[in-house]
């Protein structure tokens, strides 16, 4: 259902050039029509800025045992929305967080192969975050600063569910691996990204990740 778009980690493109062909109600409705119709609101999840956990343990307080993802301390990744009252989707959110945490630390690391990235990724993903991952390897770059994820919205699907959220780079950099240096760059529109992607829960009740589309300068993201 979603091969008409061009499917891509576009928040590990240091270029941060790469348009998304549809709007995000049409790509919505996409992620929702394969999942067979949806049998749940799509209220955005309201609440206060909070860093994911970090240890091994379920970031939902469930007794899945999840891999544990650790960036270093000039990294800081911010996840507003993360307490909602609604249970539900609140797993959704939180794996899909610790996903996004999962791809910074395997940047950091050069581990094009994480595990803790397949761990939380489906099908397509799994490839399309590891030839993200080796793009910031072959070009030498790493990453620093701090970005903050907010504006969450889960609609649940026959399927799993759709998720949408916004990402804020203004104060998120590249750095070249060797030397260290910052390559900090005037903060356009293009720095808010809106996020839509599908989710799949796995047998072990984990939320992974099966689709991301992404659109840089999008107006409901931006301040």
């Amino acid at each position: 259902m979603l091969e008409k778009f061009e499917k891509f980690e576009g928040a590990y493109v240091t270029t941060r050039t790469l348009p998304m062909a549809a709007t995000v109600a049409t790509a919505v409705l996409l992620l929702t029509a394969c999942g067979g119709g949806s049998d749940d609101g799509s209220d955005q999840i309201a609440g206060v800025p909070t860093d994911a956990p970090t240890s091994a343990s379920s970031p939902t307080g469930d007794a899945v045992q999840r891999p544990k993802v650790a960036l270093p301390a000039d990294l800081k990744l911010s996840f507003e929305g993360t307490s909602s009252g609604d249970a539900k989707k609140d797993a959704v959110w939180a794996d899909a967080a610790e996903r996004v945490r999962a791809m910074d630390e395997a940047i950091v690391n050069g581990k094009p192969d994480s595990p803790a990235v397949a761990f939380y990724s489906k099908g397509s993903t799994q490839s399309s975050a590891r030839t993200s991952i080796k793009w910031y390897l072959d070009h030498g770059y790493s990453l620093t600063g701090t970005t903050r994820y907010y504006n969450p919205g889960v609609t649940f699907t026959g399927s799993g569910a759709a998720l949408t959220y916004c990402g804020d780079e203004s104060k998120g950099y590249a750095k070249d691996r060797k030397t260290g240096k910052v390559l900090k760059t005037p903060v356009t529109k293009d720095a808010y990204v809106l996020y839509v992607t599908k989710l799949e829960k796995s047998t072990q009740g984990v939320w992974q990740t099966s689709d991301v589309l992404t659109q840089r300068g999008s107006a409901q993201c931006r301040p």
